[in-house]
């Protein structure tokens, strides 16, 4: 085969792809061609514009833009809009950093107006990047038509989603353990902050606390946060654990910790000069009393705290075993503080730092400790329905929604959606100053009724904080709390307000809904995944999406995480400009990160896509290409695709077609499961059998060696698998499968049914063709190709080129239909191995086949446990006659064990005096290849090799098949003649291969100029070869 691929470029052919579809508005068409169709609801989840997008986006932006190509290609509407998040921290850090704002009193000092709209500012400060990138990355998604969450209409909605659930009693303010931002002053949802935890070094603190009836014995308790001592209310120990009392001899100091733990004071404990004086269980010690630190809350809390409480979730990993408690700053200890009655969920919680992470000026006499309540809605009480929600929907690994997402619904606390900030959307709630009279706005309508403000066009902070109305009720004064919504509130309403619901598109937003697939990475477990179902579940008891494919991790190639600073990945670009988009999204979807594992990225691996992918299947196509040429230069014939040409004859077009047929039913049903990581490897094994075997296979027929009848058969079966090829691959790869189908249209009939051929993607995925499914050829060629597979391996092995005649292999096998399956594809296996005879036989006793029975020491080890090794050294003084009997009966006893072919493999190897056979097998049958060199075969084997120089040539030379010249060969090197007497002795065989015949130079005509000459070496001959044109 020619390979055209050799000076094809990907990325520049992409580049050719994407003016191309500018050029005739693609993705704008293929809406079109489908607005009629059955909608398809896809939700895309929003990021931010602020930073740009990384391998993790393009992962995520592949398995959206496959889906919802392969869903469009199927016969749906697909509405693909692209989403922002434009509100939040992420956009107001950037924005403080910027102009150096430290605090409330930096954005009071410059207006709330002037600060938001230097948010708005910046919040698509990439997104023209993000717009290139996503294209060149080969997504088809709509940016023209995209939503923004800082859009009025979408902020509206998000109003909507808060009143419904605060009329339904589902929201509360109240006091709470949060996490805190003190560089945004503000709480953020549990959440939010679990995906922005990032290792750092604590100090590890031990803080002695003098017993109050005993002050000279002293509690050892650890700390990892010491600023948070002053507000200790309680120390917590694990009541099933062992404590010592002891006195230190050096500076006779008597202390109680967990004695497993004596290695947080000494190094050594076995050497540490201490004394123990008592021994007590964790249990003992519960109530005893201690002196507090700091006196700040003595008073307050003298009757209910200042002793040692008992809690399981103190563990003895780490520490003395003995826990200082500060129920504002843990969730651990606000629980346990909560349970012993030392704090109420209601009450006064100790907190001695400001929202800046710094303690009160007054801090030595704790003067003006406060807590800021926060905006709650209720989780705890749909805790159940959400998880039946969640099984109503399909998760792609079902392991994340079975454990770990049902796992986090399960343990669910109220969320948090209030944030002490300024860009965002505003939370709806007017308010009297004590908070007795509050009055919750769903709409711009309701706030301009109520207020008489006039037509509202944004209700950013600053354009309605200054509006007020008086109660129906009393009369008083309301006003807005300042507080605005968490970002995750907002996207987690995405559904609605990207249509701005219920005030618009009611209809359209309800046959949407629940969507029929959304996706994003595994950390949207605890984000946009869980908020989306707290609020479906809130506003309608359903599932958010009834499909959700769930993406793993990233990482670099060491497996540490993709860091721009340590540089330690290839940028996204460079990739994409090296080895093209296809290539980038094969590789990432062909990996275990689809499956929410994580992938180590790796360049070669993208390199491989192109050379063990896209090469073979390019070449394939091109030599279809190059044989119509052909076909039109030698019998005059214009190849044109005939679908109902009758059935072939021929058992490769059977099988190929068969095969075909088989993928596409499979592709049909495992993308209609969404199980994208089952598809490409069925995908990728049909190009290597189109073009490692089929082509590879069926070069002489392609080429119309066989008459042209024959050829047109072979090229028909070549042209539809190809054409069915790019069509099912297209979601995968849209740029080089438009590529392709650029040039097969050309051999494709008029279709009336088709509307628009201009793109590979306007067309309709493959139906199946049931008629062309063949079981028993399929089953045929997969044992032969079994064989062959086997035979190679043994040359490979033996370092025996496939040029190098062999006279016999020997195939054996007890089934007789197994024999009959090679038997029928004999000359397949002789002309690819390079062999004179085949023989299929089950006479294993006349080659000397003896057997072996292999444990399975997984299945073993799980079931025998400790008996499994005793088995297993039992195996090899099994017999032949009893090895056979568990062939047939399929059970066997050992050692007392009764054992099936669940738990043993039984092998076959050969054992023989004769060293030229040489062995191998697949567990089903065994081969036998004689690799005994023979010299009536050596000629054969030589006159290959010549061939092979020859098409070399014409390669490097870049000649394509029907280029006329004439060939010419000059020994400089010969011992006794010995090549030139193969290329005269095998004269026929060259000619039939090459087309032409190699003639010696002393019959070149002198006028003739050579064009391209190379010095050639075969077995110690030199020559040179040389091409003249005709």
């Amino acid at each position: 085969m020619a390979d055209g691929a050799a000076q094809f470029s990907f990325p520049k052919e992409e580049e050719k792809v994407l003016a191309f579809w500018r050029e005739i508005d693609a993705f704008k068409r293929s809406q079109e061609l489908n607005k009629d169709k059955e909608p398809f609801a896809f939700f895309d989840g929003p990021p931010f514009a602020t930073g740009l997008p990384h391998y993790g986006h393009l992962l995520a932006g592949t398995i959206k833009d496959i889906v919802t190509r392969f869903a469009h290609s199927t016969g749906h509407s697909v509405e693909r809009r692209f989403g922002w998040d434009c509100h939040g921290l992420p956009v107001e850090y950037e924005v403080d950093k910027a102009l150096g704002i430290t605090g409330k009193a930096d954005v009071l000092a410059m207006g709330i107006d002037k600060y938001n709209e230097e948010c708005r500012s910046i919040v698509m400060r990439y997104a023209t990047e993000w717009r290139q990138t996503v294209e060149r990355a080969g997504r088809w998604i709509d940016f023209d038509n995209d939503y923004k969450t800082l859009n009025v209409e979408f902020m509206e909605s998000v109003w909507w989603v808060f009143k419904t659930l605060f009329d339904k009693g589902q929201v509360y303010r109240g006091s709470r353990v949060m996490p805190f931002s003190t560089a945004c002053n503000t709480p953020v949802s549990n959440f939010e902050a679990q995906q922005n935890y990032k290792d750092v070094s604590d100090p590890s603190v031990v803080v002695s606390f003098p017993l109050l009836d005993d002050p000279t014995v002293s509690f050892l308790a650890w700390t990892t946060t010491p600023w948070t001592l002053p507000s200790n209310l309680a120390l917590c120990v694990n009541p099933a654990h062992d404590f010592i009392k002891f006195v230190e001899e050096s500076s006779g100091n008597t202390y109680i910790m967990l004695e497993k733990r004596l290695v947080m004071l000494y190094k050594d404990p076995s050497k540490a000069k201490i004394k123990i004086l008592d021994r007590m269980k964790g249990s003992d010690l519960k109530g005893i009393q201690y002196v507090p630190l700091f006196n700040y809350y003595y008073e307050e809390f003298k009757n209910v705290g200042f002793r040692i409480l008992n809690d399981g979730y103190v563990d003895d990993a780490a520490g003395t075993g003995i826990v200082h408690q500060a129920p504002a700053f843990g969730e651990d200890d606000y629980r346990v503080c909560i349970d012993h009655g030392v704090i109420t969920a209601d009450g006064h919680i100790p907190c001695p730092v400001n929202e800046g992470g710094k303690y009160f000026d007054e801090i030595t006499h704790f003067k003006g400790i406060h807590a800021v309540p926060s905006w709650f809605v209720r989780v705890q009480p749909i805790v159940d329905k959400m998880l039946k929600n969640n099984a109503q929907s399909r998760w792609v690994p079902g392991f994340v929604q079975e454990k770990r997402f049902a796992n986090w619904i399960a343990n669910a606390r109220d969320w948090n959606i209030s944030r002490s900030r300024y860009w965002g959307t505003p939370i709806p709630i007017w308010a009297t100053e004590d908070f007795s009279e509050m009055h919750c706005v769903g709409s711009l309508k309701e706030l301009e009724e109520l207020s008489g403000c006039g037509k509202l066009t944004d209700i950013h902070r600053h354009f309605i904080d200054g509006i007020t109305f008086k109660s129906a009720k009393t009369g008083k004064t309301l006003r807005r709390i300042e507080d605005v919504f968490d970002c995750w509130f907002e996207s987690g309403s995405m559904p609605y307000a990207q249509q701005h619901y219920p005030f618009e598109n009611e209809a359209k937003f309800k046959k949407g809904f629940p969507a029929d697939f959304i996706s994003e990475g595994l950390d949207q477990t605890r984000g946009w995944f869980y908020t989306l179902l707290v609020l479906s579940t809130h506003l309608f008891d359903a599932p958010p999406a009834k499909n959700q494919i769930v993406s793993g991790l990233v990482l670099a190639s060491d497996g540490k995480k993709m860091s721009k600073r340590l540089k330690n990945y290839p940028e996204a670009t460079k990739i994409l400009d090296a080895y093209g988009a296809d290539a980038l999204r094969l590789y990432l979807i062909n990996s275990p990160v689809v499956r929410a594992e994580t992938l180590k990225f790796k360049e070669e691996g993208v390199k491989e896509v192109v050379t063990k992918v896209f090469l073979p299947w390019y070449n394939a196509y091109k030599f279809f290409v190059n044989q119509t040429v052909l076909l039109k230069k030698e019998f005059s014939h214009d190849f044109l695709y005939n679908p109902t040409l009758k059935k072939s004859d021929n058992v490769m077009d059977r099988w190929m077609l068969a095969s075909c047929q088989s993928l596409i039913k499979f592709v049909r049903n495992e993308m209609e499961n969404y199980r994208l990581y089952t598809v490409v490897p069925r995908l990728l094994r049909l190009i290597d059998e189109l073009t490692n075997w089929y082509v590879r296979f069926n070069r002489r027929r392609l080429k119309g060696e066989n008459g042209l009848e024959d050829g047109v058969f072979a090229m028909n079966t070549l042209f539809e698998v190809l054409y069915t090829l790019v069509r099912a691959m297209a979601p995968f790869t849209p740029f080089l499968t438009e590529t392709m189908y650029q040039t097969l249209k050309t051999f494709l009939p008029k279709d009336p049914n088709v509307v628009d051929d201009r793109s590979v993607h306007f067309l309709d995925f493959p139906e199946v063709k049931e008629e062309y499914f063949d079981d028993d050829i399929e089953r045929a060629m997969s044992r032969m190709q079994a064989v062959i597979e086997l035979g190679r391996t043994v040359r490979e092995r033996k370092t025996i080129s496939l040029k190098t005649p062999l006279k016999e292999l020997v195939a054996i096998h007890p089934d007789p239909q197994y024999h009959a399956d090679v038997k029928s594809l004999e000359s397949y296996i002789v002309d690819e191995l390079n062999v004179r005879t085949l023989v299929v036989t089950s006479d294993e006793a006349q080659y000397g086949v003896k057997y072996k029975v292999e444990a399975d020491l997984r299945s073993l080890g799980a079931k025998l446990k400790k008996d499994a090794a005793k088995v297993k050294n039992a195996l090899p003084k099994l017999t032949d006659e009893e090895i056979k009997s568990f062939i047939r009966t399929r059970q066997i006893t050992i050692e007392g064990h009764d054992l099936g072919e669940e738990d043993l493999t039984v092998v076959r190897y050969f054992e023989s005096s004769e060293n030229s056979l040489e062995t191998n097998t697949d567990k089903d049958v065994l081969i036998l290849l004689d690799v005994k060199r023979y010299p009536e075969l050596e000629q054969e084997g030589l006159a290959r090799e010549v061939i092979n120089r020859v098409q070399r040539l014409r390669k490097k030379a870049g000649l394509e098949p029907t280029d006329m010249i004439h060939m010419y060969y000059e020994f400089t090197q010969d011992l006794n003649s010995a090549l030139e007497q193969v290329i005269k002795e095998q004269e026929e065989t060259l000619v039939k291969v090459l087309k032409r015949t190699l003639y010696p130079i002393s019959s070149k005509k002198t006028e003739h100029a050579v064009f391209v000459e190379e010095a050639q070496e075969v077995n110690g001959s030199t020559f040179n070869l040389s091409f003249v044109r005709d």
